[in-house]
């Protein structure tokens, strides 16, 4: 199984596609049923990834042998701290390791943005993207922002990678 990932402009069609399912995934967790197409063209503009773009940002694709398998975005919100932000597998590619891939090169992409802190939101049902955080060393932190879909803060300190040290 090989997995690589690509910083992509947010608007390309495969980037589009993913933050659809993303969105559409949530959302129906949330609400506890199906969102029709007319809720989630609503729900993806007001919770549009056009910041997910350089130089306030960038969002990145993961392949998993060829195909299309997720997303992760960043976000600078100082030019220490980035957040991680829409980080999403397609149903069928979890499960095989892609998403703590995921993760880490995201890391490294912040830490490219000039992060030396990554900080991320998520909600109470999302149980497994909170097991995901902490497996990889995400702390649970204070509250950073009023959003009322956030029930939990982590953060990581990212630490120069190896061959940058060198």
């Amino acid at each position: 199984m090989s997995w690589t990932f690509e910083v992509t402009p947010v608007d390309h069609p495969d980037a589009a596609q993913l933050l659809r399912e993303y969105l559409d995934e949530i959302a129906s967790r949330y609400y506890e049923r199906q969102v029709d197409e007319e809720e989630l063209d609503d729900l993806l503009e007001k919770n549009h990834s056009r910041y997910l773009v350089p130089p306030e940002g960038a969002f990145l694709l993961a392949w998993r042998d060829g195909v299309l398998a997720g997303c992760a975005g960043l976000r600078v919100m100082t030019p220490e701290i980035t957040e991680l932000k829409r980080v999403f597998l397609r149903r069928s590619e979890r499960g095989k390791g892609g998403a703590s891939l995921l993760v880490a090169a995201a890391e490294d992409v912040a830490r490219g943005l000039g992060a030396t802190t990554i900080r991320l939101d998520t909600r109470s049902d999302l149980v497994e993207a909170r097991a995901l955080y902490a497996r990889l060393g995400y702390d649970e932190v204070e509250p950073f922002n009023d959003d009322p879909y956030a029930h939990y803060y982590f953060a990581k300190p990212l630490v120069q990678a190896l061959s940058d040290r060198v």
